[in-house]
């Protein structure tokens, strides 16, 4: 059966991806394409957990001694090395049926496509590993896997495209409300309660927390950023769009987006969250002691809800670089993507 419900992935996703299963026929389909994800399940959670090995013999030390090593070798290919390659019982990522294996939430990611929201930048999205500029906040490492659902395999060079809000809920570019908005009080009730109207576009040199970075050949896009802020209505979350596609621009370090296979938002648990809250500079959100955060279950349009349709869990697996959270968190996911979709890259609200 998984042969078969994978080849047909484009059609299906096409078909399926922002529509709610209603007939019979339907519901099989959703019921086959996730048995086909939890297919990968194992080479996923074999994937993630190579990666953090990696990851802590490198930044966390040894004998209790953990310290952050230097930018570039933090992300030196060595620090991958031998994850890809074969084990005794063959190959390292290979779709092994699932049979008596306890799949964690957090090593089956395989997220649905779900809104890119208003503050995307067609042009200017630098490709950089640091997006983090002089945003202060608490260091996050992101440590991001990219495998095909069509064979499993983790995917190398593809851009993984990323932007977030910053310790006080700001995206790069978008400072204020719209001078006639500046008293607009945010919607209650129904699927956009919480919300504010899109802050306008009125700084075009702002780039903070914002870039792109192709993965590399272990199929993985790493990058230094904060940990993001929340605004009004949203729960904590980092958006992303995966290009298998894209052209260059050496004279400014951009890219112009060729064909678009994914787009996402990625979550952290409240736990975390609320932890974060009480440091500087978050601290200093203009809404704290008023609207207060939104928790992750009351998330507006129901994105963070819509992003666990079929199983799918977009929650990052967080670890601290330290003995406290105040020391940096790492963080990790793994993305499924249907390499052959094909979106349009604008958002459609």
């Amino acid at each position: 059966m998984y042969p078969a419900v994978l080849a047909l992935f484009p059609l299906l996703l096409t078909v399926l991806a922002h529509k709610e299963a209603i007939t019979a026929e339907e519901k099989e389909i959703q019921r086959s394409l996730r048995n086909a994800a939890y297919h990968c399940a194992p080479a996923v959670g074999d994937f993630t957990a190579a990666r953090k090995r990696a990851f802590a013999q490198k930044a966390l030390g040894q004998a209790g001694m953990p310290g952050l090593p230097g930018y570039d070798e933090l992300f030196a290919q060595e620090m991958l090395a031998g994850i890809d390659g074969p084990t005794p019982d063959g190959d390292f990522l290979s779709c092994a049926p699932v049979q008596d294996t306890h799949i964690e939430n957090n090593t089956c990611v395989l997220t649905p496509e779900v809104t890119e929201g208003p503050y995307y930048h067609i042009r200017g999205h630098p490709i950089r590993q640091n997006i983090a500029e002089y945003q202060d906040g608490l260091l996050l490492l992101l440590d991001i896997g990219v495998i095909d659902v069509e064979t499993c395999q983790p995917v190398p060079n593809v851009l993984v495209d990323i932007w977030l809000a910053n310790a006080t809920g700001h995206y790069a570019g978008h400072p204020e409300p719209a001078p006639h908005l500046v008293d607009e009080q945010p919607q209650v009730g129904g699927a956009r309660s919480g919300l504010l109207s899109k802050f306008p576009r009125t700084n075009d040199h702002e780039t903070f927390l914002r870039g792109a970075w192709a993965t590399d050949r272990n199929g993985v896009a790493q990058f230094t950023s904060i940990f993001p802020g929340y605004y009004t209505g949203r729960a904590t979350h980092i958006h992303t769009k995966v290009f298998p596609e894209w052209t260059t621009h050496p004279e400014n370090n951009t890219f112009t987006a060729g064909r678009l296979a994914h787009v996402g938002q990625f979550f952290f648990e409240d736990d975390i969250n609320l932890a974060v809250d009480k440091m500087h500079p978050y601290t200093e959100n203009p809404i704290r002691h008023t609207r207060g955060r939104t928790r992750n279950w009351r998330d507006s349009l129901n994105i963070f809800e819509d992003s666990h349709r079929n199983g799918y869990n977009p929650v990052f697996k967080t670890h601290l670089l330290g003995g406290v959270v105040a020391q940096g968190v790492v963080a990790y996911i793994t993305m499924g993507v249907n390499m052959s979709a094909s979106y349009e890259n604008w958002w459609q609200g």
